[in-house]
């Protein structure tokens, strides 16, 4: 066998099903591009969903990695260490916000989200104890955690999981008449993606996002951004709310945090709604570490100067472009999307997403699908324009073979 089959047959007879990778093993990558165990280089447009905005390799982010293995990396937050509060301030100013509470996983800080929301139903808003709701939308994707698929309207997340977290209300996603009639004195919070990655990038109507700030400060509810896929820069803004001037309660944020480097995510908000937690009632051993505050403290340096988030905003222009040509040729029935992220409805006459997916992996582009016929484009932002008209290029010519 190769070393491409003998690495893929370990991994299936020594590793759980959950995934269904493509059929690549990836050795090292750098920038856009990631190399195989046989010496074969693909372009990445994946970008880990989102958790590699900044490139494979990012040398910054790797010295800064490197620096922080040589002093300290775990202290748990028993005491303090010297990067901490250089990382809350930091975020914290990069959010327009006053507080931070760091986690590791997008999952963890979902789930922290919606205990900082029920706290503070309770203790500030005043709802009977047990009673608080949360408001979610239908499709959407916000971790694998027993509460969070317990939200969850996709039967393969979903099933066999149960008994369910109860507390929570679904409404269509991008529809404020459901989610006005939904709330009640007792609803605490409204949790959604600004953008619905894993549904298919699903971008909502214009005045959506408005509207639900809208709503929800006329009702005393908190409104949570879940921008864990679509924020820091993915779209051509450093968070998706600001394309409609929208500032929610709460940014729940992951991946893109930790460079492609460490897992780090956090909940960012006011001191008056992540101030009702007193020590030992929430906490994670790895939360806040000082590698994770060192990797993520370059992430927001680099937020910082708007160099990436102007270059999602003119690349991404491009991809739609070239992308809606192809809509409009019989092979794409629909392209959506934001910045430099994209999701892609395939005609079926031409086969699954998953079998463009492989196809286009042939090619040497990596791609990844969801929802049957769709397929998902997120380049790293480093990506050269060169680079993603090469990848667009394959993207053709598989769809006209």
């Amino acid at each position: 066998m190769s070393a491409t089959e003998t690495a893929i047959a370990s991994a299936e007879a020594h590793s759980a099903h959950n995934y269904h990778p493509l059929p690549v093993v990836v050795a090292s990558a750098e920038g856009a591009w990631m190399t195989d165990v046989e010496g074969r280089r693909y372009l990445d447009l994946l970008a880990g969903y989102s958790a590699l905005n900044f490139g494979h390799g990012n040398r910054r982010l790797i010295d800064a990695a490197k620096a922080q293995l040589e002093r300290v990396t775990l202290t748990s937050r028993a005491f303090h260490h010297d990067r901490f509060a250089d990382f809350c301030t930091r975020l914290a100013e990069l959010c327009g916000m006053e507080m931070v509470l760091p986690m590791n996983t997008g999952a963890e800080a979902v789930e922290t989200a919606v205990k900082t929301a029920r706290k503070w139903g309770y203790r500030v808003k005043g709802v009977p104890d047990g009673m608080a709701k949360i408001i979610v939308a239908s499709d959407n994707f916000h971790g694998r955690t027993t509460t969070i698929i317990s939200f969850s309207t996709d039967p393969e997340a979903r099933a066999d999981y149960g008994p369910y977290t109860p507390g929570f209300e679904i409404v269509p996603y991008g529809d404020l008449t459901a989610l006005r009639e939904a709330m009640t004195e007792n609803t605490v919070a409204v949790l959604i993606e600004p953008i619905q990655g894993e549904a298919g990038v699903l971008v909502p109507p214009a005045g959506y996002l408005p509207g639900v700030r809208e709503l929800t400060r006329e009702r005393n509810v908190l409104f949570i951004a879940d921008e864990i896929q679509s924020g820091l820069g993915r779209t051509g803004k450093t968070f998706a709310c600001e394309h409609e001037g929208v500032v929610p309660d709460m940014y729940v944020l992951g991946k893109a945090l930790g460079g492609g480097v460490v897992p780090v995510s956090a909940v960012v908000s006011s001191a008056d709604i992540l101030g009702v937690f007193k020590p030992g009632e929430h906490g994670s051993t790895f939360g806040g570490n000082p590698l994770a505050c060192a990797v993520a403290l370059e992430v927001i340096a680099m937020l910082r100067t708007g160099e990436y988030q102007e270059r999602a905003a003119e690349l991404g222009d491009h991809l739609h472009r070239e992308l809606g040509l192809l809509a409009g040729g019989g092979a794409v029935e629909a392209v959506r999307g934001r910045g430099l992220w994209a999701g892609v409805d395939i005609a079926p006459a031409l086969g699954t997403g998953r079998e463009i997916s492989e196809r286009l992996m042939a090619e040497r582009v990596l791609v990844k699908d969801t929802h049957g016929s769709t397929i998902r484009i997120a380049p790293p932002l480093v990506i050269s324009k060169e680079d993603l008209d090469w990848g667009l290029d394959r993207l053709r010519a598989v769809l006209s073979a």
